[in-house]
């Protein structure tokens, strides 16, 4: 369409206002809250902001949409900018399953806000599960998958054997350009949560590849506990996010840190690498005094 509306500041809005804006739409995006992506870090928001605004989306945060109507052409209010015209509007603002009519309601399974599975993903009767969506609480793709192979199993299985579908690390993507890449807690959130933390930041203009590429916007923003490497969470807003945040969910999912990351050989030069930079940086604001003090005398002792 010459002129779309996009109603709503999350992934969903984001990855599709910055689509249709490339193909020559010109976009408006409304988001109520105070900024787009709530949940991230608002240094992330601001970054996929910037982006969205330099391909020509004209975003609109902490307004509220009060209705919309047509006369000679089509259009929506907005709350402190008046009335928008537009040719389409999308409309991504949250969704729910759609469970109506499959029968659920006759087996006394309630369907109001999606279906109560338990860690095998069975419902109140052990041979009706559920996966993806209906299940949550991701709504990803690749959870669903994830999913949908464990359900797969149990149901095949039945009470011999069972997977167990909670507990997992589960990354997600917003397919953004930078993409925005996430597993466990962003720092707004440990913040929020009181969860003791610390911070370690690798900028991507240090990346050879990224530099290489002429990509070099972004960074890699890694928590962890206080002295420790075990990995709290992950964010990283990167040309390719979601294939750098790979080793993160394998090592959140194994119970590896930080160390054994940088301890991995990487190819050079990779995208990969941005997650040993990011393991060095760590390192190198713990290593202990004492250590550095005896390396010290050690070397002076030899040069004699």
């Amino acid at each position: 369409p010459r002129r779309l509306v996009v109603l709503g500041g999350g992934a969903i809005g984001c990855e599709m206002a910055q689509a249709f804006a490339r193909l020559g739409s010109r976009v408006t995006q409304i988001e109520a809250a105070p900024r787009l992506l709530a949940r991230e870090d608002p240094e992330v928001s601001a970054l996929v902001q910037d982006a969205l605004q330099g391909d020509g989306v004209r975003v609109l945060t902490g307004r509220t949409a009060i209705r919309c109507g047509r006369d000679d052409d089509k259009w929506i209010e907005v709350e402190g900018a008046g009335r928008i015209p537009f040719d389409e509007i999308l409309v991504a603002v949250g969704r729910r399953a759609r469970l109506t009519g499959l029968g659920l309601e006759d087996l006394g399974i309630p369907t109001e806000a999606g279906l109560d599975t338990n860690a095998y993903l069975q419902t109140r009767f052990p041979h009706i599960l559920a996966a993806g969506d209906v299940a949550g609480p991701w709504q990803l793709t690749h959870a669903a998958a994830h999913q949908a192979g464990i359900a797969t199993a149990n149901a095949l299985l039945g009470g011999l054997w069972r997977l167990k579908a909670t507990g997992q690390a589960m990354p997600q993507v917003i397919f953004t350009d930078p993409e925005l890449a996430r597993i466990g807690l962003s720092e707004t959130e440990a913040r929020d949560q009181g969860v003791p933390h610390e911070v370690t930041r690798y900028d991507l203009a240090g990346l050879d590849r990224a530099r290489t590429e002429g990509a070099a916007r972004g960074m890699v923003k890694v928590l962890t506990p206080p002295g420790k490497d075990r990995i709290l969470g992950v964010t990283i807003v990167a040309e390719q996010a979601g294939e750098m945040i790979a080793p993160f969910v394998l090592a959140m999912r194994h119970g590896l840190g930080l160390s054994k990351i940088l301890s991995t050989i990487h190819a050079y030069p990779t995208w990969s690498e941005a997650a040993k930079a990011t393991a060095g940086a760590w390192r190198r604001t713990h290593v202990s005094p004492r250590a550095l003090d005896l390396a010290a005398r050690f070397h002076r002792w030899r040069r004699g």
